[in-house]
């Protein structure tokens, strides 16, 4: 695809949902992993809106400040939890995030990191739930397209209620790693966009602009 992005620090936003933390280990390991990481913003929703009442403009204005959005949440009903549903409803604006005039994403990198009840085996095409887990995260794969982002490949923790403790605090660091590396640039998310994932219209005209200055 010929892009390379150069940046030296990436700003990084983790919209974290979970409506029983308490009960789970697994995002709970996963976010002490990342929550204190310098250049990180840790936002919990349900701690931040245990009504549901969303502040827009703060969402959309902490969409503005970071280059990477990370969606970290626990696997529902082949989906996300309820609060993540409202707030891609009401954040993502029509003429703020998609449409005309809608611009403010373009560029940006948007991601999901999730843990699942199920084993990696279960989700395939002959497993027990049909369906690759890529597949089942398409609704956000459009959704970052729609507004002019790259979306990456997802971080997934397979069957994390079965994973010893010596496995969990594995992937709590190969996560922490994966943020820390996209956040200092050791990491170029071009590498990590989703499987045959086309890039939006945004992406090319910022090749073309490079390209143009090049010359």
């Amino acid at each position: 695809m010929g892009i390379l992005y150069l940046a030296s620090f990436m700003k990084i936003l983790i919209l974290f949902a979970h409506p029983r933390l308490s009960g789970s280990h697994v995002q709970r390991t996963l976010s002490d992993a990342v929550s204190s990481l310098s250049g990180v913003t840790f936002h919990d929703l349900y701690a931040a809106y245990p009504d549901f009442t969303i502040d827009v403009a703060r969402e959309q204005a902490l969409l503005a400040e970071h280059d990477v959005i990370v969606l970290q949440h626990p696997f529902y009903w082949y989906s996300a939890p309820a609060i993540i549903k409202e707030w891609l409803d009401l954040v993502l604006e029509l003429g703020w995030a998609y449409g005309p005039g809608g611009d403010k994403l373009h560029r940006k990198f948007l991601m999901n990191a999730i843990s699942t009840g199920g084993a990696d085996a279960a989700y395939r095409r002959h497993g027990r739930n049909r369906f690759e887990i890529t597949d089942l995260l398409s609704p956000f794969n459009q959704s970052a397209h729609l507004c002019g982002m790259a979306y990456l490949e997802p971080f997934v923790v397979f069957a994390g209620r079965w994973l010893t403790a010596e496995d969990l605090a594995l992937k709590a660091s190969d996560y922490q790693g994966l943020i820390e590396g996209l956040r200092d640039g050791h990491i170029d998310p071009m590498t990590r966009l989703a499987k045959a994932y086309a890039l939006p219209l945004a992406f090319e005209a910022q090749r073309l602009q490079k390209k143009r200055h090049a010359t």
